[in-house]
């Protein structure tokens, strides 16, 4: 036995062990000089390793239940799930029950507790109550699906005043797109510039979880509408209440079947699978009713653009995905190893943003003759000049609110100490920042910034963007969950953590511009015009 596991509120001062980390979010409070060596690192070496596993499990999902189409866990979205996480957790705890070394476990997780107990070498203590945290991520669920459905029937309904003719079969080219606060409803896309203005008869539809004032503005603009007002109100209000994913007694009593157990819990227990429901019943009755005889949208491979894909194909559309921002090594849900019908749910064209995520996307099983060259919308090139090793630090927080939290928490004490940052929020997903003097928000993105120090991001494109100028650029690793690595192969930012932070910062290694061009392509308007053109 060389790993002992245990509750945080069961340890005590008598216990005898070398080494120790916690797991989802546990606190507790030990000397960091005997925390797991390298504990960021390890934990991304073991969430590489569970790649293949998870592509495996989520072929085995969607195969048991129909259901799972509405699962981002079933989907290997490892934005949307943290299921990839949980494997990555088990990964370690068995690698360091193969060690000599005792190392000490603590987790609160009820159902991760169950799992990392079954592991050879593991031997532990009582385990956390289950039925409490069930309950209460089931109350949870039924509030959010309840939230849900009304809020989908009140958003179509109020809608639907916006925008005459839904009715009428166009087949005109059309691009899905998600409600952003920077485009407009002349025209402009956050996601695709101006190709409206670029692809005649060009239309917008607005995915469903644009929110209902923006969905207002763009539609009075006259070249959009919402995908809500194809929706019926009925099925909102009869249906969403009752969605839940499931999975077959065969997986949940498997090897795996405490974290699928979880990942059911944790889905069930907001509205996620309700309203990715709600928008394939949207999409689907839109490309029943108007027909377009092509469709491009911001590609991820999420759950409802597979669905999209089947059933544009069962229709004759042709679909255009347009890979959205970056891929990365630790996107598994880009690859057709996801998906149980493989490539049939992958567009019939990916456009991708330069010559370095091609490749990557290449290596990840999509065949080279469905990608072609679309340029970059949205990842500006980078002058030189904007490195001023006396300026304050730029803190590009992450989209996800947990990471986010993790990114201040690692430069308050640092600001404290004198260092000098200034922090931009997500567009998406504002956070809120107590400022002081060295701790300041800003609204500015990397291109329009001049004179920082560094860059320190977690996740998204700022790490790329600060490559593309020069500019020291850090990547900061979780001891507590994964900081997806979002770099095509061949280009790298320099990984941190937070007990590193200090001298990385003093000390930065200034490297040379990585080239624009070699990763990313200007936007060829022929090509999405050609694309855009009828058989």
């Amino acid at each position: 036995m060389s790993v002992y596991l245990i509750r945080a509120k069961d340890f005590s001062s008598e216990l005898v062990f070398s080494r120790w980390f916690c797991v989802t979010g546990t606190e507790i409070e030990l000397p960091k000089e005997t925390q797991l060596t390298d504990l960021p690192r390890r934990l991304e070496v073991s969430f590489d390793a569970i790649r293949e596993k998870w592509w495996t499990l989520s072929r085995q999902m969607v195969a048991g239940h129909p259901s799972s189409i509405w699962s981002h866990a079933a989907a290997t979205g490892t934005y949307g799930s943290d299921f990839g996480l949980m494997l990555a957790w088990a990964y370690l705890c068995a690698d360091c029950a193969r060690e000599k070394p005792l190392t000490l476990v603590v987790c609160d997780d009820p159902w991760l507790f169950r799992h990392l107990s079954s592991i050879e070498g593991v031997r532990s203590g009582s385990k956390p109550n289950l039925w409490l945290f069930s309950v209460l991520l089931a109350a949870r669920g039924i509030s959010a699906r309840i939230y849900s459905a009304v809020r989908a029937f009140w958003t179509t309904m109020y809608l639907k005043r916006f925008c005459r003719g839904n009715d009428v079969k166009q087949q005109h080219p059309a691009l899905v797109v998600y409600g952003h606060p920077t485009s407009t409803a002349a025209g402009y896309d956050a996601y695709f510039g101006d190709l409206i203005q670029n692809v005649p008869n060009l239309k917008r539809y607005l995915h469903t979880d644009c929110k209902r004032h923006d969905a207002v503005k763009f539609c009075r603009g006259g070249g959009s509408t919402s995908l809500h007002t194809f929706g019926n109100p009925l099925f909102a209000l009869w249906f969403l209440p009752l969605t839940l994913w499931r999975l077959p007694s065969d997986l949940l009593d498997g090897p795996d079947g405490w974290l699928l157990r979880r990942a059911l819990a944790k889905e069930n227990g907001g509205g996620g699978p309700a309203m990715t429901r709600w928008q394939m019943h949207c999409q689907q009755n839109w490309l029943k009713l108007q027909q377009p005889r092509v469709v491009a949208w911001p590609w991820e491979n999420h759950p409802w653009e597979r669905d999209f894909v089947r059933s544009a194909k069962r229709l004759g559309i042709r679909t255009i995905g347009y890979q959205h921002a970056v891929v990365g090594r630790h996107q598994f849900n880009f690859s057709p190893c996801s998906n149980l019908d493989g490539l049939d749910s992958i567009p019939d064209v990916i456009a991708c943003n330069g010559p370095g995520y091609r490749g990557q996307l290449q290596q990840l099983g999509i065949p080279a003759k469905r990608l072609i060259i679309g340029g970059a919308f949205r990842v500006q090139r980078i002058t030189d000049g904007k490195v001023d090793s006396m300026g304050p630090h730029y803190v590009a927080l992450s989209a996800i609110p947990g990471i986010a939290q993790n990114m201040m928490e690692a430069i308050k004490p640092l600001a404290a100490k004198g260092l000098r940052f200034m922090v931009k929020d997500h567009p998406l997903y504002p956070f809120k920042i107590n400022e002081s003097a060295n701790l300041r928000r800003t609204s500015k993105t990397i291109p329009e910034v001049t004179g920082i120090a560094s860059i320190l991001y977690a996740t998204g494109t700022p790490g790329l963007e600060g490559l593309f100028g020069g500019i020291p650029t850090f990547r900061l690793m979780m001891d507590d969950g994964i900081a997806l690595d979002i770099m095509p192969p061949g280009v790298s930012a320099e990984a941190t953590t937070d007990e590193d932070l200090l001298e990385a910062l003093q000390n930065p290694n200034i490297k040379s511009p990585v080239a624009w061009e070699e990763v990313m392509a200007p936007v060829p308007f022929s090509v999405w015009q050609k694309l855009f053109e009828a058989d």
